[in-house]
């Protein structure tokens, strides 16, 4: 039993950290290359990964219509970011401006190198892309950025797991360390009523 609290502990401590990886903001120093739109098939394998058709992405018949943004890393590694509004929807980001982003995208592109804030991952053979929210330019590739929001939502978050442990801990406590007590004690009693019984 001890082994398999530990398993369940540990894979409900993989899915929140691939969760916060996924969510939290990063960012990345790069030099844009190409800004334009592309006809994309959204299927059921990537679709969690997307925008919902609500949030100012415009359908088609074979696919959606979504802004990319390609960029190379210093050392010459492609990126391909996609930008979508995220409209209400998860990741709280409230992202309505993606029309604004594509056309500072478009004004950077060439030698200048930027820091691009986005969340999500790349994974080509599911054709996922993380999704822009900002754009800005940088002295150079050399550029680093301490991610202070990302250390705050953390501390924030294990405070509320540490609460919610604490109000946990002192719920069992009070309520149903007494309550199995009791339970117990009752089973013990009427175990000796039936012992004292079957003995007559």
């Amino acid at each position: 039993m001890s082994k398999l609290k530990w398993i369940f502990r540990g894979v409900l401590a993989l899915i929140v950290a691939l969760l916060l990886w996924y969510t939290l903001p990063q960012h990345d120093v790069v030099r844009i290359t190409e800004v334009y739109n592309r006809i994309t098939t959204v299927s059921w394998a990537n679709s969690a990964f997307y925008a919902s058709p609500d949030s100012g992405t415009a359908e088609a018949t074979n696919g959606r219509d979504i802004r990319f943004i390609s960029a190379a890393f210093s050392d010459g590694a492609p990126m391909v970011y996609r930008n979508e509004d995220t409209g209400w929807i998860w990741p709280p980001y409230f992202k309505y401006d993606s029309s604004n982003l594509q056309a500072v995208a478009s004004s950077l592109k060439g030698e200048k190198w930027v820091m691009v804030t986005h969340y999500g991952w790349r994974i080509p053979i599911l054709s996922i892309f993380p999704n822009a929210i900002a754009i800005r330019e940088v002295s150079g590739p050399d550029y680093t950025y301490f991610p202070w929001l990302n250390l705050v939502i953390i501390a924030l978050l294990l405070g509320l797991a540490f609460w919610i442990r604490a109000m946990w801990l002192q719920f069992r406590e009070r309520m149903v360390d007494p309550a199995v007590a009791e339970v117990q004690e009752a089973g013990d009693r009427t175990k000796g009523w039936f012992r004292r019984l079957f003995r007559r």
